[in-house]
């Protein structure tokens, strides 16, 4: 008895300890984080592969969310599989982009001004090209978006 009482104490911390949201549609999750639109580091600027990519999350026709991402020259979109906010704020994404048959992990956190941050993105093999909010090639920080009107 007195082990069934410790495994269910265990298992409703372990539930407390979920992250945001979990259980929700991935369009609701995003919606309630305030994820879903278009972003950019200019919005001002059309797009380009430098501060004018805008980068947007959407939810389809069918009930999906769209990553889609435009460079001005070349445009892509990928399906969100999957979003959780952990319980530090972190928005935390599984993304399928099948143009290059690879799934990606993406970390956003929002600032204080609502400027949204890659905190890490790594492939299927654990590989970083962000990590702990910055780029690992140059190991510069990665710079604020913020929601195009």
């Amino acid at each position: 008895m007195k082990g069934r009482l410790i495994a269910l104490g265990l298992a409703l911390l372990a539930g407390l300890a979920a992250p945001a949201f979990a259980d929700e549609p991935i369009a609701d999750t995003l919606r309630k984080w305030g994820l879903l639109g278009a972003w950019s580091i200019d919005c001002s600027r059309p797009p380009d592969h430098a501060d004018g990519t805008v980068l947007s999350y959407e939810i389809g026709p069918d009930g999906t969310v769209v990553y889609r991402r435009n460079f001005g020259d070349v445009t892509d979109e990928a399906e969100v599989l999957a979003a959780e906010v952990s319980a530090d704020g972190v928005m935390n994404l599984e993304v399928y982009f099948p143009a290059i048959k690879q799934k990606r992990d993406y970390g956003l956190m929002l600032d204080a001004d609502g400027g949204l941050r890659a905190i890490y993105n790594r492939n299927e093999k654990g590989e970083y090209t962000i990590k702990d909010g910055k780029f690992v090639a140059t190991k510069k920080p990665t710079r604020a978006q913020h929601k195009c009107g």
